[in-house]
């Protein structure tokens, strides 16, 4: 698994997660739903997650490592 689809992965389920708790427990679980979508918004301009940064200590690879390219030129 890369780097990329592990964050998209963990991004989703904390969405639903938070989604989930919001229905059942309190409302305020959205605000953990706001703060997923406000990093992801960030790391669209800044290409940074603290999330990529644990994955990548983890020992996972993005993709471009992981085909051997690096980067897109």
């Amino acid at each position: 698994m890369t780097v990329e689809r592990a964050l998209r992965l963990l991004a989703g389920a904390v969405v639903l997660l938070s989604l989930a708790l919001a229905y059942s427990v309190s409302r305020n679980w959205l605000w953990l739903t706001a703060f997923v979508g406000l990093n992801l918004l960030q790391s669209a301009f800044t290409n940074w997650c603290p999330a990529m940064a644990i994955f990548k200590l983890l020992g996972l690879r993005s993709a471009d490592a992981q085909n051997g390219t690096k980067g897109c030129c």
